[in-house]
């Protein structure tokens, strides 16, 4: 893959098994072959394309290390198929936090990685933001060309275009995109949804034109069913926005619809950064979210951080050795 080359690309999208690490890579293993096998050089794979994700705890313990079985996967299929392929996955890093972190790899092994900035709604009960300042999804160039890696609502916000605007020659990722459950009144909620919807599916191509890069986005699909945290009401709703290819105009190359299941987009597009608009947009957020995402992000980020710095392994671990060393300080003195 070169810089003005044109290249073919896919954007798989899984239906996951929700925390189930096996029997997810076996299938990001089979739809990375099938891809490779219509001619693709660059495959992406989409967030969380180990566990898939939702409100479960499961999840908490789902995590593998930087090293471990999904970086493994990435690396083998790359150097065997001869293609450039890419996911994220719940990354146990070696400060002992986790992240949701993209890894991309390429025939000579890790070309980069990404832990995506701010995590959506009830994500911030399973892992952190990223804490690398140096960390703006602009990968290390191979060939000359430069990618860009965005997860899920980073697409949607004004502070990553900003990071890739006119640096980037196309951008990898992907999202786990739940729709507004259907709850009375439904005529309202069904609208709500439909908005929900729309804005999942103009991600990818309004992010690729104000970029100036191609964007090869992944996606998940089928029902998601869990509790809505913070409340004692089920979640029930599926997974949407879609798999899709879109040039660095904007214009959708190739799309996979959510109803149609797993599979892949498939197309070829040139690998070339474009003048983007001259001004980046305003405010922080690219879409109008809609009233009932708005409120999510903002209560279940609040109480999914708190969880999180409570109950994930090592924060509790080095509470308890700060406990620990207190009490044998205090029986010293």
């Amino acid at each position: 893959m070169s810089a003005t080359a044109t290249t073919t690309v896919a954007a798989v999208q899984q239906q996951a098994v929700l925390a189930d690490v096996t029997a997810n890579l076996a299938m990001a293993e089979q739809q990375v072959g099938a891809a490779a096998d219509a001619g693709a050089a660059l495959i992406v794979l989409p967030e969380f394309f180990t566990t898939g994700m939702a409100f479960d705890p499961a999840l908490a313990t789902a995590a593998l290390p930087a090293d471990g079985p999904a970086t493994a996967l990435l690396t083998t299929l790359a150097r065997r198929r001869r293609v450039t392929v890419g996911g994220s996955f719940l990354c146990r890093a070696d400060d002992g936090q986790t992240y949701n972190r993209f890894v991309l790899a390429g025939p000579d092994g890790v070309i980069g990685h990404h832990d995506k900035d701010l995590p959506t709604m009830w994500e911030n009960y399973v892992y952190r933001g990223g804490v690398d300042p140096d960390d703006d999804g602009v990968l290390p160039a191979v060939d000359g060309v430069t990618v860009g890696a965005a997860l899920c609502w980073e697409f949607i916000r004004t502070q990553t275009v900003r990071r890739m605007a006119g640096r980037v020659d196309v951008v990898v990722g992907g999202s786990c995109w739940w729709s507004v459950p259907a709850w009375p009144p439904r005529r309202i909620t069904a609208g709500w949804e439909a908005a929900n919807a729309a804005t999942a599916g103009a991600a990818a191509p309004v992010f690729a034109r104000l970029v100036g890069a191609p964007v090869i986005h992944a996606a998940h699909s089928g029902p998601l069913r869990c509790r809505l945290p913070g409340t004692p009401l089920p979640y029930r709703g599926h997974l949407e926005g879609g798999a899709v290819v879109a040039a660095a105009d904007g214009t959708v190359l190739a799309r996979r619809g959510p109803d149609r299941g797993p599979g892949f987009a498939l197309a070829t597009i040139t690998v070339a950064r474009v003048p983007p608009p001259r001004r980046a947009p305003r405010g922080f957020w690219l879409h109008h979210r809609g009233p009932l995402p708005a409120l999510a992000w903002a209560y279940q980020n609040r109480l999914g951080a708190r969880w999180y710095r409570r109950h994930h392994p090592s924060t509790v671990g080095n509470a308890n050795a700060e406990s620990t060393a207190r009490a044998q300080n205090t029986t010293a003195k």
